[in-house]
């Protein structure tokens, strides 16, 4: 659909923007780029699950993604004399084959240059490979967490990015975890794993009994389940459970998890979990009581709540929306949206089409160092250093959204628990305290 022209390095590209800060004029400490034509609004969908297993997720993703382009539009028409955002959102239904169809029709009819999406690994992969890098779309993934993601074959052409650490990071702070490595009271000797058939659950899966293995324990069992929910689970967790685990880590979506939790309680008589980043989940809580979950550790990508730009990206949307961000992974959402805009209005200030290849030239430039620091909420400062022509260096809600060539990025794991009122955070472990392996 789209064609690439030559690829202009970071250097060269600076280098011919044939914009000085001599060239600009100055209205008090601001800068006017209106002698320029109004930007293009360029369409960019999103692909949430707004149904499905993952179904509560979708409408808080929404929320941060419109929150984020409205933040970058407000800033866009001060500067820009116009908006350069415009969000068309799809459902997933969190399976594969609905969320294709939605992507082609955001690819085919709406025409958008960018795809941010999605929550599921499985659906994540699924688009990329039959949608979005087939037809040369550029494909943020801000939630996805499968380690397979990060070495997709169908990414020739450097389009797949994603905002959000792979579960090969997540996976050995579960093993850390289960093996006593962080807290000397909370140790297992022998594990069992039940999971999504999916590339989310067999990654995390392979993950955690390798490093779990790796530091001495056994897995007993490794038993996937159907992506499509069930019944009932007795059969996988009689499987599961047969070598009688120090633990069991069911590593799949609320959907799915709040019969297995149910069935793992009433007919087998066992609660000893240790949960992943997709189980921290209000539904599994409310489904299953916290009388039942307090003292349940889990991990998840998550920002240190301490970090100025998440406090930043909680504190706007508690005012846009009337609540604290309720569930993880909404950081990172807003990263993806907050860079594939930055990089938008680039293509507008460089004066070039925001094709999804020239989008992909300058998410790594608005996005790593070196450059002017910018952070959550700062777009206006961001658009005004573009337009002096600088570098700049944005800092997200998560974490450091600085792209390797692999368009992959570290942000730190939360360690996070059930209480009988909640979910709580007990830890952050920074990228620098997790080990390879």
């Amino acid at each position: 659909m789209f064609k690439e022209g030559r690829r202009i390095s970071r250097r060269d590209f600076l280098k011919g923007l044939g914009l000085t800060a001599g060239a600009l004029t100055l209205s008090g400490l601001s800068l006017s780029f209106k002698g320029f034509s109004q930007p293009a609004v360029v369409k960019v969908g999103t692909l949430f699950p707004y149904t499905g297993p993952g179904s509560e997720w979708g409408p808080h993703m929404r929320n941060t993604a419109d929150l984020c382009a409205g933040q970058i539009n407000e800033a866009a028409e001060e500067l820009l004399g116009g908006p350069v955002l415009n969000l068309i959102h799809e459902d997933t239904e969190t399976m594969p084959s609905p969320a294709v169809d939605r992507a082609r029709k955001l690819v085919e009819v709406d025409r958008v240059p960018v795809l941010i999406g999605s929550w599921s690994s499985g659906v994540t992969i699924a688009v990329a490979e039959s949608v979005t890098m087939p037809a040369a779309i550029l494909h943020v993934v801000p939630v996805a967490t499968s380690p397979f993601i990060g070495v997709l074959p169908a990414d020739t052409q450097d389009l797949l990015f994603r905002t959000i650490a792979s579960d090969a990071i997540q996976g050995v702070v579960a093993a850390q975890l289960a093996r006593g490595e962080i807290f000397p009271g909370y140790k297992f000797d022998t594990a069992s794993v039940i999971f999504v058939d999916n590339p989310y659950g067999r990654g995390l899966a392979e993950q955690f009994a390798r490093s779990f293995e790796k530091r001495g324990g056994k897995v007993l069992a490794q038993v996937p389940h159907p992506e499509e929910p069930l019944p009932t689970y007795t059969a996988e967790l009689e499987k599961a459970l047969a070598g009688k685990p120090e633990v069991l880590l069911p590593i799949n979506y609320p959907g799915h998890a709040v019969i297995l939790l149910k069935e793992c309680l009433e007919i087998f008589d066992y609660t000893s979990w240790q949960f992943p980043d997709a189980l921290k989940s209000l539904r599994v809580f409310e489904a299953i009581g916290g009388e039942v979950l307090a003292g349940r550790m889990g991990t998840v990508q998550a920002a240190d709540p301490k970090r100025a730009g998440f406090i930043k990206f909680a504190e706007a949307y508690k005012e846009a929306y009337g609540e604290m961000p309720p569930l993880p992974f909404l950081d990172t959402t807003y990263d993806a949206v907050a860079v594939t805009g930055l990089a938008v209005a680039k293509c507008a200030i460089d004066k070039v089409e925001p094709t999804p290849f020239n989008i992909r030239d300058r998410l790594r430039p608005v996005a790593t160092p070196p450059g002017t620091l910018v952070g959550v909420e700062e777009f206006k400062a961001a658009l005004e250093a573009l337009i002096r022509g600088e570098e700049i260096d944005y800092s997200g809600a998560a974490g450091e959204v600085n792209f390797d060539e692999r368009g992959e990025v570290i942000t730190p794991i939360e360690i996070w628990m059930f209480t009988e009122a909640g979910i709580t955070t007990v830890m952050i472990r920074s990228p620098e305290e997790i080990p390879p392996e």
